[in-house]
């Protein structure tokens, strides 16, 4: 089942519950998923596509949480964290920070970096590699330690 099915699904769920804070993280994914497919027209989005989304949706609800912290706003926040917990559903297992250093190490290796001026290269495969299984701001600081 593709992750707009099992949004769909989820979204009939959430109504029947009337579980708002699920039902409104549901249909901005939703919304950000038919408009990734409006752009392409007459494509189906491939699940790289989809988590894509995916994360762009929780780091948006993650920054604002953040903001919202900050300014004492603890009610938004609130509401922030709930919709990261139902996002967090539909995304694939994390991979601790240990396995993402050994893959990264594997990958340093075989593409035989050694300076920072080899970190787009391996940027460039790491994302693709991790799609969706790890946090870019942890890859791209545990490249940095190895390559610096």
């Amino acid at each position: 089942m593709s992750l707009e099915q099992n949004i769909m699904t989820a979204m009939k769920t959430a109504m029947k519950e009337k579980d708002q804070d699920s039902l409104r993280a549901l249909r901005a994914v939703k919304s950000a998923i038919m408009l990734a497919k409006t752009e392409k027209v007459g494509t189906e989005l491939d699940e790289a596509a989809e988590l894509k989304i995916l994360q762009k949706e929780l780091k948006q609800r993650k920054d604002a949480m953040a903001t919202f912290k900050e300014q004492n706003r603890d009610d938004l926040a609130d509401k922030e964290a709930a919709e990261i917990a139902v996002i967090e559903k539909f995304m694939p297992e994390q991979m601790s920070e240990a396995e993402v250093k050994a893959e990264l190490e594997k990958i340093v290796a075989d593409t035989g970096a050694s300076s920072m001026k080899d970190m787009g290269k391996v940027m460039g495969i790491a994302n693709q590699k991790f799609a969706g299984k790890a946090d870019g701001k942890m890859i791209a600081d545990i490249v940095k330690s190895l390559l610096g």
